[in-house]
């Protein structure tokens, strides 16, 4: 690759193969979380997108946020459960690649577009009065494209890096997914430089969103003090606390993960300690929302019910599955603030 000589042509993922005899439970505990999470997903990225009342910049976020989990767990999850159903580990050394640049990528955009929600949930409790006028459709584009671009961008060049690499053996990871520091070990090349690179990327792309979502914070909670009723408070507090969850859950999840101290007679907990951040947000982010979320649960009901009733005359295929007749994303007018 790129003039290189690279030995491994195929990778094993070992995953859990040391439980033999829980591979098809475990096979189907992890289907039905893919199921659920898919459906989840799904379900919140097409309510936000034909539900005009979810036409604001936070469930325009949000339905970033749920495409970017369906991107995410379809990444990792069919070929874990290949593996689990039929005991063939092996996949080629482009597509270990591919997965792992795939779903790092994911996890910068999703620390970008929290970061960014941040942003909104700070604007709309602390500038309620600019919030319109700074929020406007064509600024959460470019916020969310931003996050994107940021995030596929910054792992390229690593990839590239990476790709001068020569790689020799052995060719186990030891994980149930390919990851950047397994596939370090692989390679006979001095990756050195390659490991501190990854940790300025991790401060640039993944403190720093993390630190500007908890400055965020400090202002938001230091404003809702300020809100001389208790009922204010607590409806402005509501305005943000689904968010706070979903921070909560992710940075959580991220830094039990990685930023606790590991030994070699942890690995076995290590690798189920990733499942964390693997399957929790995915699975739990749509329950959040929809959960605490009158607009969102009013969207599912009104889908729900249109799915039951008569549909209208000359209604288009993705109407009669429970659209019925939502309009599309609003003009610039219409994103207020929830």
């Amino acid at each position: 690759m790129f003039g290189n000589e690279t030995r491994i042509t195929n990778i094993i993922l070992l995953g859990f193969g040391d439980m033999t005899d829980f591979q098809i439970l475990l096979f189907l505990i992890f289907l039905l979380i893919y199921i659920v999470a898919i459906t989840g997903n799904v379900l919140m990225f097409i309510l936000v997108i034909f539900d005009q009342h979810l036409h604001t910049p936070m469930y325009f976020f949000l339905g970033n946020i749920s495409f970017l989990e369906v991107c995410y767990t379809s990444d990792i999850f069919p070929r874990m459960l290949l593996s689990f159903l039929t005991g063939n580990r092996i996949l080629s050394f482009s597509s270990c690649l591919t997965q792992w640049y795939v779903c790092a990528s994911l996890i910068v955009t999703e620390c970008c577009l929290l970061c960014v929600m941040s942003y909104d949930r700070y604007l709309a409790v602390c500038k309620p009065l600019h919030y319109a006028t700074m929020m406007k459709t064509q600024t959460c584009v470019q916020l969310a494209a931003t996050s994107w671009i940021n995030g596929f961008s910054v792992f390229l060049i690593l990839l590239i890096l990476i790709l001068q690499l020569n790689f020799c053996g052995p060719n186990e990871i030891d994980h149930y997914f390919c990851d950047y520091a397994p596939i370090l070990k692989l390679s006979c090349s001095d990756t050195r430089m390659m490991k501190q690179l990854s940790y300025v990327v991790a401060a640039m792309f993944t403190l720093s969103p993390f630190l500007l979502n908890l400055i965020s914070y400090v202002y938001i909670i230091a404003a809702i003090l300020k809100i001389p009723s208790t009922t204010g408070r607590k409806k402005a507090f509501s305005t943000c606390s689904s968010h706070l969850t979903l921070v909560t859950l992710f940075y959580g999840s991220i830094i039990i993960v990685y930023m606790l101290p590991k030994t070699e007679g942890k690995r076995e907990m290590g690798k189920f300690s990733s499942l964390l951040y693997v399957v929790l947000p995915p699975l739990l982010n749509p329950f959040i929302y929809s959960l605490r979320n009158k607009e969102v649960k009013e969207a599912l009901r009104k889908c729900l019910k249109k799915k039951g009733g008569p549909l209208p005359r000359g209604s288009s295929l993705l109407n009669s599955l429970c659209l019925g007749s939502l309009q599309p994303f609003p003009p610039r007018t219409r994103m207020i603030v929830v």
